[in-house]
């Protein structure tokens, strides 16, 4: 479908439809937010952060999770959060987003409240790229997946799909059209996962992929971008037998790295 299209539901506004009620988030999912015969795997997973929200309202800032999409969700959902654990500085939360065709999206998410420490490391420095408004769209023509349309994208390195290009890497500056989901911890899950499996480069033509599982590790307390631009980096660092691994990293606009990520696709290719 072509990005572009004006009848769409912005993430504030679907965040704001959801109704709580029995523990669990309700919400419908419009045709908008959709990739293929399913919902957009990043919002998804975004849901399953939402949700956890409901456990508690002083749960510390999230620091990892893992994201298990193991059956298409559509239509009317609900998100079932589950506290595991919670101690002094962590709290362990499994949700399960499921809908009329049984569990869509199985997530585990770990909340950390910072403790001192005397280790500081970063070697994750950013690449050195055009600003967002000298790069090309991503999505060329306004063509896109339909989800797309929620979201600004610029390449800034790497390949498009089917190139083919020797190496299986993007890297794009992307953010949410909607302002309001820019600084949301949720919002930043939904963007992080915007991009193409990096495997794509290398299909000598077009065909179906689809995400099995996807591990997020956020780096700082509260991420933060000031022009609402982030810079993804994916690489795949293995592809056969229908599969594809790949590795994400994400910068502010200040060049701060603020999350790392992996991912396993299934390629029908």
């Amino acid at each position: 479908m072509a990005v572009g299209m004006t009848d769409t539901t912005s993430y504030t506004q679907l965040l704001a439809g959801a109704e709580t009620r029995d523990g669990r988030l309700h919400i419908d999912i419009p045709g908008d937010w959709g990739q293929g015969r399913t919902a957009y795997g990043g919002l998804t997973a975004a849901l399953c952060v939402e949700a956890a929200g409901l456990v508690s309202g002083d749960l510390p800032p999230l620091r990892s999770a893992q994201f298990a999409f193991i059956g298409p969700a559509a239509g009317r959902l609900h998100a079932t959060p589950t506290l595991l654990r919670r101690g002094k500085s962590t709290a362990y939360i499994g949700v399960d987003l499921a809908g009329d065709d049984g569990i869509a999206t199985r997530a585990m998410l770990c909340f950390g409240a910072a403790r001192p420490s005397r280790l500081a490391y970063d070697a994750l420095p950013a690449p050195e790229v055009p600003a967002p408004e000298a790069c090309a769209e991503f999505f060329r023509g306004g063509i896109g997946p339909t989800f797309a349309v929620h979201f600004e994208s610029r390449l800034a390195g790497g390949a498009r799909p089917f190139s083919p290009a020797e190496k299986p890497e993007m890297m794009l500056w992307m953010r949410h059209c909607d302002s309001g989901a820019r600084d949301r911890v949720s919002g930043l899950v939904a963007l992080a996962d915007a991009l193409p499996a990096a495997a794509l480069v290398l299909f000598p033509e077009r065909a179906p992929f689809s995400t099995a599982t996807w591990t997020v590790d956020l780096l700082v307390d509260a991420p933060h971008s000031d022009s609402g631009w982030w810079l993804l980096h994916s690489v795949a660092d293995s592809a056969g037998n229908g599969y594809s691994t790949q590795a994400t990293t994400m910068w502010n606009d200040r060049g701060e790295a603020v999350l790392v990520a992996r991912q396993n696709v299934v390629v029908f290719i």
